[in-house]
């Protein structure tokens, strides 16, 4: 070490241990054939969802999606019963009725953006 605290090879004083001896590093470059995990496409049965479609007049809209056809029964019914104690309501305000029906539907279906339709929008004003 000299007088300015480093050693004759020109590290700072201290770094005796940092010293690292080369190692071999093997990279191997052999690639598989086929990898199943990014080829495998879903299936269209995995793919299909039952989508709730609210229509009024000629406006059509997805309520919402289900992975069943039984949720989405439920939810069809829910919202049919919602419409139904609120149908003086909707009367008297002269609003149109909105009517539900049950449609099988993919992913790639849906609009750009979609988000699932409140139930009771029609009371804050906004049907669609």
């Amino acid at each position: 070490m000299n007088a300015t605290g480093r050693h004759a090879s020109g590290r700072p004083a201290g770094t005796e241990s940092l010293a690292v001896a080369p190692r071999a590093v093997s990279i191997s470059l052999h690639m598989p054939e086929k990898i199943s995990s990014f080829e495998k496409s879903p299936s269209r049965a995995e793919d299909r969802s039952w989508a709730v479609i609210a229509t009024i007049g000629r406006v059509v809209r997805v309520a919402d999606i289900h992975p069943s056809h039984t949720r989405a029964e439920a939810d069809r019914a829910w919202r049919e019963q919602q419409v139904r104690a609120y149908l003086g309501f909707l009367q008297r305000c002269e609003q149109p009725v909105p009517r539900y029906t049950i449609r099988a539907m993919t992913r790639a279906q849906l609009p750009r953006g979609w988000r699932p339709l409140p139930a009771l929008g029609f009371l804050n004003g906004r049907m669609f």
